[in-house]
């Protein structure tokens, strides 16, 4: 009964439906409805189950009303049939809440109504009272929220890149990736999916949409938008110069690149696409420059949970690189760390309970220093580096062993830099 279980709750009662919460922690009333324990007896005269994100479709608790026959969808496929206008789908391991965001900026700044919510801000069902025919709803989407999807519908949908991740919730690798592949199996002819060429798995998505399939590539030509040095092309025409852009990173340039595609087939030209482009601001927690103190900076990327993010964090600064690792592992391989951090990093600042893994699948690959909390971190960090260094909090992880969320455990990052800067004052 987080932000989308609220939202689902809302949705129905305004439909007429009768509702009854149900959490695994104990909670009060909600709005004058009654959160039961999950259990199965708290499903068992349900006509219809809609989960949040957050719960495994698997639960054991569902079996025996799956049995019954009683639908069980998520939060996302319950708000489908209710939000009025055209939906944008943004999937992807790494880069979709830039990306999402980027292409709703583009969209506001030409002209073209929107909202944007999905996995970032607002819940799809929470959507539904704002939106509109004549808009576009920009939804960032999960594979928690795309596993569950039957009839949900984008026109527009993009995935940027899918590499392990969520495999302590779906289980495979396989299954990660199908629940991504549901945003395109549901296109229709008319429709547009806009996919990375560079990356194996969503090059075979294209394979599965019935959807017309616009390319970007950060490697070579392709038809739709790719990376000619420092210049984003699109159409045999010059889009923007990397340079002029507020966001880092050969994997940021990708995202610039499928924002702009999906701008363009929701109504925007070329020339307003390129100018917006160059107005944005990195979202907060995804390569945010917190401060430069002593000529040393301080980034957060407190979103980095997975390994791949973490790969694309580094390989946005040339070295120098004093990096914080560690939180809840989700059953990930840390030994591809090893080149980047050797080449990189002057050390690894490990944190949190996945600490002792990383440490012994990293190796001698750079220096090790065990920290434990967040706040020894960036002391140890303050202590040791050197004008035009980099302290990075990239983690690798989720959060949730010492944090509410990556949000909370960007903040406290920020706060905590933001101290030393008073203290250095």
């Amino acid at each position: 009964m987080a932000r989308s279980g609220v939202a689902a709750v809302k949705l129905l009662l305004s439909k007429g439906a009768s509702v009854r919460a149900v959490d695994e922690k104990p909670m009060e009333d909600l709005q004058g409805i009654t959160v039961e324990p999950q259990t199965e007896a708290a499903f068992r005269d349900a006509d219809l189950v809609v989960l949040s994100p957050g719960v495994p479709a698997d639960l054991d608790a569902l079996t025996t009303v799956r049995t019954r026959g009683v639908q069980v969808i998520g939060e996302l496929e319950l708000a489908a049939p209710f939000l009025k206008g055209r939906n944008i789908g943004v999937t992807g391991t790494n880069g979709k809440t830039t990306t999402t965001a980027l292409t709703g900026h583009i969209l506001r700044e030409s002209g073209i109504a929107c909202q944007v919510g999905g996995n970032i801000g607002t819940a799809p069902a929470a959507m539904v009272e704002t939106s509109r025919p004549d808009q576009w709803n920009v939804l960032e989407l999960s594979s928690f929220q795309l596993e569950t999807i039957q009839t949900f519908h984008a026109p527009i949908a993009a995935c940027l890149n899918v590499t392990q991740n969520h495999l302590d919730r779906h289980h495979t690798f396989e299954n990660y990736r199908n629940a991504k592949a549901r945003l395109f199996e549901t296109q229709r002819e008319n429709d547009w999916a806009i996919l990375n060429a560079d990356d194996p798995v969503t090059v075979e998505f294209g394979r599965r949409t019935p959807a017309t399939v616009a390319w970007f590539s950060s490697s070579h030509p392709v038809s739709g938008a790719w990376l000619d040095g420092e210049v984003i092309r699109v159409e045999d025409a010059e889009l923007v110069n990397v340079r002029e852009l507020r966001l880092r990173g050969r994997h940021n340039y990708e995202n610039v690149m499928a924002a702009a595609l999906m701008a363009k087939r929701a109504g925007a030209e070329w020339p307003r696409i390129g100018s917006a482009a160059k107005t944005f601001a990195p979202v907060e927690h995804r390569l945010e420059l917190v401060q430069e103190i002593d000529g040393v900076a301080y980034y957060n990327d407190s979103k980095a949970t997975s390994v791949d993010a973490t790969l694309k964090a580094m390989g946005a600064f040339p070295g120098g690189l004093w990096i914080i690792l560690g939180g809840k592992d989700k059953d990930s391989d840390y030994t591809v760390l090893r080149g980047p951090l050797h080449a990189k990093a002057r050390a690894a600042l490990l944190i949190g309970s996945a600490a002792k893994k990383i440490a012994s699948q990293i190796g001698d690959a750079t220096l090790v220093v065990q920290c434990g909390t967040l706040a020894a971190a960036v002391q140890q960090a303050s202590r040791v580096a050197s004008p035009g260094d980099t302290v990075l909090l990239a983690p690798a992880c989720a959060s949730f062993d010492q944090f509410e969320n990556f949000e909370q455990r960007g903040r406290v990052f920020k706060d905590l830099v933001r101290a030393l800067a008073e203290g250095a004052n």
